[in-house]
């Protein structure tokens, strides 16, 4: 039989989230005083390893979380969360592979500058000043293409095929123009782009 305060490991491992004495207690099946008792035992145990994991009490509860010190690696690891909206204006700037802010802003609305702003927090687009132009040059980063695992996108699209999409608009709608539009899908690598 395992110990308790394995079986409270265990407990907070398959939860993956904050959890009361009281709930650990009843899923464990002993009284919230065993409970107790174990989970000191536990937090001291992981105190003393030399481990990633740590047992801590928050707000919410205990819990069994990466330590701190990795949150390098976390952020390396694990894509931060985006919106709707600006996963859409990601998309477009990586389609485009490099696109002034005033012409996405034109393609994607005004609610590109937010996105454009939360998108180089994350650090999945670059904005540079462009010499000679108020706009900035926005391209997608390395780590959008580790993050997505995408080395090269098949088809740079120029800003005139892409068509304004509203946030509520499906992508997978999105329809190139006909051939005999007029509009050219030759593009040329810019030097710059592949090395940055």
């Amino acid at each position: 039989m395992f110990r308790l305060s394995s079986q409270i490991e265990a407990i907070l491992y398959l939860k993956g989230q904050p959890l009361d004495l009281a709930v650990i207690a009843e899923c464990a099946g002993c009284d919230r005083d065993a409970a107790e008792t174990a989970m000191m035992e536990l937090m001291d145990d992981y105190a003393h390893r030399d481990s990633a994991l740590e047992v801590v009490e928050t707000p919410k509860g205990y819990t069994l979380q990466l330590r701190g010190s990795f949150q390098t690696l976390i952020d390396k690891m694990i894509p931060p969360e985006i919106g709707t909206g600006a996963l859409r204006t990601l998309a477009a700037i990586a389609i485009k592979g490099s696109i002034s802010q005033t012409d996405l802003v034109e393609l994607r609305g005004s609610g590109a500058y937010q996105h454009v702003q939360e998108l180089v927090e994350v650090g999945f687009v670059r904005k540079r000043r462009q010499s000679g132009s108020r706009s900035s040059l926005l391209q997608v980063t390395d780590k959008f293409h580790r993050t997505y695992e995408l080395n090269d996108l098949p088809i740079q699209l120029p800003v005139a095929a892409i068509p304004k999409l509203a946030d509520e608009e499906d992508v997978a709608n999105i329809e190139p123009p006909d051939e005999d539009s007029g509009v050219d899908f030759t593009t040329e690598v810019d030097s710059n782009s592949e090395n940055h």
